[in-house]
């Protein structure tokens, strides 16, 4: 259904999930017209050769707000997403469309749902189709030379961040009013900072990985990205089987956090630096109680991620027989990172596991003194991308912008961004991580901090 002569025009770009649904609720628009402003937004802002949708399920999506519509005309009750448009980076299966991970030669038809993006249809979400992401999920930059890489909604001369690069790009576009997307060691928080907007990192075991097409079965996590941490607790708690249950206004006042005086500071460029510091000024004059701390844990976690770290590793067992038989396929830079994992022995490997295990347990004594961590969640502005042209720029900045968001996949923690930059600059995130398992406290106190730092 087209949007109807003389209706005003659904505003995608600014829109909350409860927002949407309001509206949809008291009839000012259909799930019908609401996708079509999505289709729109898709016609008008992608760019074939850098492609923010690698595929588009029109059909299906259509069919599916249509029968939202006549169960609404109907008076059936609906579920907790019911005609919200929603979008799937191209890692999770969607029964009867291929999933390719970014690469251009492998791709698998997938059988049936994974398991999160079952629950989303339950809850009545749309699913608009497969975004773009860097090649199986391996960089925090979100170049891929196979279908082109998305550029920054808010500042089109740089990336938009990785991998999840199309999902952060079609919410910040208007081409779905949330996205989900996978995390890594940053991959939902990168790209929604770098595009202004929210993005959280749960704890790994409360997000099933079920028909998700993985990169590291240590640190794989699975995430949402959208408008405000209201809009990512509904999906999170549809993708982890539960009831979202609007959270009661937290008071910062007298909460405890702690800004690490080592590690997520350094090489922080100045323009980040002063967001950071303005979003502490602010919290601080909301009564929340900032410490500047060492935190021992941290300085630890480079030797975790030597020659590749768990990633390199468990990529690698992943990929080796098909690195052997169709290696010059890859993008050689994602392919080159895979590779250093034939390097690591089982031994290497099982010890990575076990100090893991140790650094945890230490990560969770801690934050147990605080409400939580608080870092820049990127600590440079989004590159330009002709700065990544070379390889040896490529690999350094790509290192930086995954640092700060990598602590929170290392240690299983669970961690928020929120954008904290001021109206004209370039966007960047303020981070929140919380201790394991706190998932729920964390978005609680996420949305307290959202609402002082639009003062």
């Amino acid at each position: 259904m087209k949007q109807q002569p003389g209706q005003p025009p659904i505003e995608l770009t600014e829109a909350s999930l409860s927002s949407l649904l309001a509206a949809l609720q008291q009839n000012k628009f259909t799930a019908s017209q609401l996708l079509e402003a999505c289709l729109s937004n898709i016609d008008q802002f992608d760019d074939p050769a850098n492609q923010v949708y690698t595929a588009r399920f029109d059909r299906t999506a259509r069919a599916e707000a249509a029968a939202i519509d006549t169960l609404q005309q109907g008076r059936v009750p609906l579920g907790e997403l019911a005609g919200l448009p929603i979008a799937l980076k191209v890692l999770f299966d969607v029964a009867g469309e291929v999933t390719h991970s970014g690469s251009k030669w492998w791709s698998q038809q997938a059988q049936s749902d994974a398991l999160i993006v079952s629950r989303l249809r339950r809850a009545g979400a749309v699913i608009t189709g497969h975004t773009n992401m860097t090649e199986f999920a391996y960089s925090g930059l979100g170049l891929n030379p196979h279908y082109g890489t998305p550029a920054n909604p808010l500042a089109p001369s740089r990336i938009s961040g990785g991998s999840s690069s199309g999902a952060a790009a079609a919410v910040a576009f208007g081409m779905a009013a949330a996205a989900i997307g996978s995390d890594t060691g940053g991959s939902v928080r990168i790209p929604a900072a770098f595009c202004g907007l929210v993005g959280f990192k749960p704890t790994q075991k409360r997000i099933p990985r079920d028909g998700v097409f993985p990169l590291s079965q240590s640190l794989d996590s699975i995430g949402p990205i959208a408008r405000t941490v209201e809009c990512c607790a509904r999906l999170d708690a549809v993708m982890a089987g539960e009831s979202w249950q609007k959270n009661n206004s937290v008071d910062l006042r007298g909460r405890r956090f702690v800004v690490p005086a080592n590690y997520m500071l350094d090489d922080v460029s100045p323009a980040v630096a002063a967001a950071f510091a303005g979003s502490l000024r602010k919290l601080r004059e909301s009564g929340a109680q900032i410490v500047e701390a060492q935190i021992p844990v941290l300085d630890a976690l480079p030797d975790l991620m030597l020659n590749g770290g768990l990633a390199a590793a468990e990529s690698y067992h992943v990929h080796r027989h098909w690195l052997q038989q169709r290696g010059d396929e890859y993008d050689p830079r994602v392919r080159e990172r895979m590779l250093r994992g034939s390097g690591i022995s089982a031994a290497d490997y099982l010890d990575l596991l076990q100090r893991r295990v140790a650094l945890k347990k230490q990560a969770d004594q801690w934050l147990s003194a605080y409400d939580g961590l608080l870092a820049p969640t990127v600590v440079i502005e989004p590159p330009l991308l002709t700065e990544l042209e070379s390889d040896a720029e490529y690999l350094r900045l790509n290192l930086l912008v995954l640092r700060n968001p990598t602590v929170a996949n290392l240690l299983d923690l669970c961690a928020i961004t929120l954008p904290n930059h001021q109206p004209g600059d370039l966007p960047s995130g303020l981070m929140l991580v919380g201790r394991h398992g706190s998932d729920s406290t964390v978005l609680g106190v996420a949305q307290a901090m959202e609402q002082v730092l639009k003062q």
